[in-house]
C-alpha cells in the first residue's frame, strides 16, 4: 500500500492488504498524533477536523468500478453504526472505505463518506483485528 495524498486518487488495496495492516498495527495504542481519532465504532468528523496526522494508503473501491454491494454484514438489529458491529471487508459501508494510517505510528482506521440529500458525513472507524470478520 502506497501513501495517497490528500489531492491524488488513492490506489486500490485488497481486503488481504487490509486485514494484514489490521493486524499488524491493529492493536496498538494511539500515539499523541492520532489520540484524537480514537473511535472503536463509527465516528463523524467534522468538515473542518485537520486530519493532517494520517495519510490514506488507498480505498478497497474506487469510482468507476462496479458498484459494490450494499447488503450488511451486522447482527440483526444492531445500530449499523455501533462498536460491535463486525468489520466485513466485502460489505457496506466497509466495501466503500479509504484505510487511513497515522503518519507515526501507523495505527489504522478506515474513512466512510456517507452523501446525503444535503449533506456530506466523514466517518472514521478503528481497524480492529478483533471486529474483523469474512461473513
Amino acid at each position: 500500500m502506497g501513501a495517497a495524498t490528500m489531492h491524488a486518487s488513492p490506489e486500490r488495496v485488497t481486503p488481504a492488504q487490509v486485514a494484514a495492516l489490521a493486524r499488524r498495527h491493529g492493536r496498538q495504542a494511539h500515539c499523541p498524533a492520532c489520540a484524537h481519532f480514537k473511535a472503536p465504532g463509527w465516528t463523524s468528523l467534522a468538515a473542518s477536523t485537520d486530519v493532517s496526522a494520517l495519510q490514506c494508503l488507498g480505498a478497497l473501491w474506487l469510482p468507476g468500478d462496479d458498484e459494490p454491494t450494499l447488503e450488511e454484514a451486522r447482527p440483526a438489529g444492531m445500530d449499523p453504526w455501533s462498536v460491535e458491529v463486525p468489520i466485513s471487508l466485502a460489505y457496506h459501508p466497509n466495501n466503500r472505505c479509504q484505510v487511513w494510517a497515522c503518519r507515526h505510528c501507523v495505527k489504522p482506521f478506515l474513512r466512510y463518506t456517507e452523501y446525503g440529500g444535503y449533506y456530506i458525513d466523514h466517518r472514521f472507524r478503528e481497524l480492529n483485528p478483533e471486529r474483523l470478520t469474512d461473513l
